[in-house]
């Protein structure tokens, strides 16, 4: 039996100076806080990602954010996705897409572009509010602007419990934080320790933003009169601040144990004071239209996140690498640790998450169903199926919404869009609504977790509740496929994966057309779980599907001219690996394409997601030397900072989760194998190098 906390804890993270590219989170999948160095949002400056952007630095943003928290600007002209489609013509006939878009586009230009444009940044996620310290010299000095006034900083994530520490000096006197989060709710908790505290040097900030529309931006802090804050006492330690920005509105709930509230400088910043040299606070969220959350208290949110993330760490699968004399196994053990923190707390929420969780934005917040698999997959897999059940909950509240999306474009069924928000309204783009990617994701995703779920009953039940979205997903598959001459092709317009080609001559991407098997292959089989006969038309289309092109023997990204695109996601590797094994995909010739992608990629283009999926291909063709390579790469998009992050461009998208997944689920391909495998360690050489004990995983299909 594997030492869990030991295994955990060796890999728990220290911080020893202020650096803006690390951040810690605290957070429950649904919620999330990260703070800087201080375990509090004190210097925010020093986290700006614009402005280390502009001077080519790596900087992630400090926020606090929900995936209940959006907002929409406001907009003298109502948009509808209607003012921003164009009709392509399709042996069909005309189909409609939201693609009259420009991301440069002012709001003054063209009628068309200012829908799309309105359409694409809206919603945006909402940066709940900042909780910082106010550190000064003197009581009556101006509060230090930067981390660099900080003496021998320290902070420590204890993995096992979910706990920050922060330890620091200022003006000659020791501080110490400690930081949690509810692992239910939106709250979040703090228990400060200074002398500052009663000399009156230290003080804690509540400062609240108005919403950006800017690519990655959670904040605007120019707006002050664009938005509302209300301070209601409700008793001597308790307050409520009511927050409106346009239609949007939500509580903050600030409970502390000894102290007083007082307004800050301007209208949305307010001082918590204190003459203790102690201080205990708890600052919860909530929707205004929801029931509010009840009194907590430090020690208790401290005694749910300790007994939850034990809970985490002791169930579904561990895999300890000690004894291993392979020179990298020590840091893979580091970023599957890690990586398991970061989704469960950015990737295991009510809505699928977006590319940066719940630590800043990236694309104004919003979800992209394509990344959804790479994000969450790996909880079946990894045992904690539940924690990948909640956010399929979701595509239940949109069905209506891609029903009707289908319906528009003459498809039976329903299409899952590309980026959405809370709403499922698909966003208007150049390539967005092009990608079919994602339409087979919720099936294999309902898949993994009917094979997870255990007891016969259980999966039964779990067969009864998600099988129309099943049936639908499929039937925009099988009408969206197209016949000619007796083959099945998927036709233009269409955006493949790698998403460097023009979706009005794009046909039959190669990694498309397996998983279009695999997906009505899943369909199938649900049907035959209640009773129903396979669909005789799926299966036409399923045997009959057009097989991939090869070109001097080796497969082609897609089957129009240019065919094959050597940069971005090498995702016609995904043929086989991501997918399983299909009739459309020869194992011979996909090996062949995997050492002609190794050896000719611009790997430099490549994403976070892309190394991972090129293991599982080299794993599923019992290649372990070459996806052992391909998961450790030395290459800058496959680069994990101390935080377990996996930037990809810079201070623009300095978190990228589907990384973080993608390791995850390449790792229990590797160590469990699937259906049939016929070997123990697929993935892992057998030359002795490698020494793992792993328990508890799930062996793929």
């Amino acid at each position: 039996m594997i030492d869990r906390r030991s295994v955990v804890r060796r890999h728990c993270i220290e911080l020893t100076h202020p650096d803006p590219a690390t951040v810690l989170t605290v957070g429950n999948g649904n919620f999330a806080f990260t703070p800087d160095i201080t375990g509090m949002q004190t210097f925010g400056a020093f986290h700006d990602q614009e402005a280390a952007r502009a001077n080519r630095r790596l900087a992630v943003n400090t926020a606090t954010m929900a995936t209940w928290g959006w907002h929409s600007m406001p907009s003298e002209q109502e948009f509808t996705l209607a003012d921003a489609m164009t009709s392509h013509l399709t042996t069909r006939g005309p189909v409609p897409y939201p693609d009259k878009f420009s991301m440069t586009a002012a709001m003054g230009g063209a009628a068309d572009l200012r829908a799309g444009m309105w359409l694409h940044v809206n919603p945006q996620r909402l940066d709940l509010g900042r909780i910082g310290l106010l550190l000064r010299c003197r009581p009556d000095s101006a509060p230090a602007p930067s981390p660099d006034d900080l003496g021998h900083p320290r902070q420590r994530l204890d993995l096992w419990t979910g706990e920050i520490t922060s330890e620091f000096e200022y003006a000659g006197q020791p501080v110490r934080i400690s930081t949690v989060a509810d692992p239910i709710r939106a709250q979040v908790a703090f228990r400060i320790e200074s002398a500052l505290l009663a000399s009156g040097q230290a003080s804690v900030a509540i400062r609240f933003p108005y919403a950006s529309d800017g690519f990655f931006q959670t904040s605007d802090w120019s707006r002050p009169d664009a938005h509302h804050t209300v301070l209601d006492r409700v008793s001597e330690r308790v307050c409520r601040f009511t927050r409106v920005l346009d239609h949007a509105s939500y509580i903050m709930r600030l409970d502390w144990t000894r102290g007083r509230i007082s307004h800050g400088d301007g209208p949305h910043e307010f001082i918590l004071s204190s003459e203790d040299a102690a201080l205990e606070i708890v600052a919860g969220f909530w929707p205004q239209d929801r029931p509010a959350l009840a009194r907590a208290t430090y020690p208790l949110l401290l005694e749910r996140a300790t007994a939850w993330w034990r809970g985490f760490w002791t169930t579904g699968a561990a895999i300890d690498f000690a004894g291993s004399t392979d020179p990298r196994a020590a840091e893979l053990e580091r970023r599957v640790v890690l990586s398991q923190y970061l989704t469960a707390v950015n990737c295991s929420g009510a809505m699928p998450p977006q590319e940066t969780g719940l630590i800043t934005n990236s694309w104004q917040g919003k979800s992209h169903l394509e990344m959804h698999w790479w994000h969450a997959a790996h909880f079946a897999a990894w045992g904690r199926p539940w924690l990948l059940e909640r956010s399929l909950t979701w595509y239940e509240s949109i069905l209506g919404t891609a029903r009707a999306t289908a319906a528009r474009q003459g498809y039976d069924g329903a299409r899952w869009p590309k980026q959405v928000g809370p709403d499922g309204r698909e966003s208007p783009g150049g390539i967005a609504p092009f990608l079919i990617w994602q339409q087979p994701h919720l099936l294999y995703l309902l898949e993994l977790l009917h094979r997870g779920r255990g007891p016969r009953h259980r999966a039964a039940a779990l067969t009864r509740r998600f099988e129309q979205l099943a049936e639908d997903t499929a039937r925009f598959m099988a009408s969206f496929a197209e016949e000619r001459d007796g083959s099945w092709h998927l036709p233009a317009p269409v955006i493949p994966a790698q998403e460097t080609y023009e979706a009005l001559s794009t046909e039959d991407p190669t990694f498309e057309l397996a998983y279009w098997w695999w997906g009505l292959e899943i369909a199938q089989r649900w049907r035959e779980r209640r009773g129903r006969k396979r669909s005789d038309r799926w299966q036409r289309i399923q045997d009959g599907l057009a097989r991939p092109r090869i070109d001097r023997g080796h497969y082609c990204a897609i089957a129009t001219s240019p065919y094959l695109r050597r940069t971005d996601h090498p995702s016609l590797l995904c043929a086989l690996g991501f997918v399983p094994a299909t009739p459309l995909v020869d194992a011979a010739t996909m090996e062949a394409t995997l050492l002609h992608v190794r050896d000719t990629w611009d790997w430099d283009t490549a994403w976070g997601w892309d190394f991972p999926a090129m293991a599982m291909t080299a794993t599923r063709l019992h290649r372990p030397d070459l996806a052992v390579d391909a998961l450790l790469a030395d290459s800058p998009k496959n680069s994990y900072l101390p935080t377990g992050h996996c930037p990809q461009i810079g201070s623009l998208l300095p978190v990228y989760l589907p990384a973080n997944g993608a390791l995850l689920a390449a790792v229990s391909l590797m160590i469990a194998g699937w259906d049939e495998a016929g070997t123990e360690l697929p993935g892992f050489p057998k030359d002795g190098s490698w020494t793992i004990h792993h328990e508890g995983f799930e062996p793929w299909p």
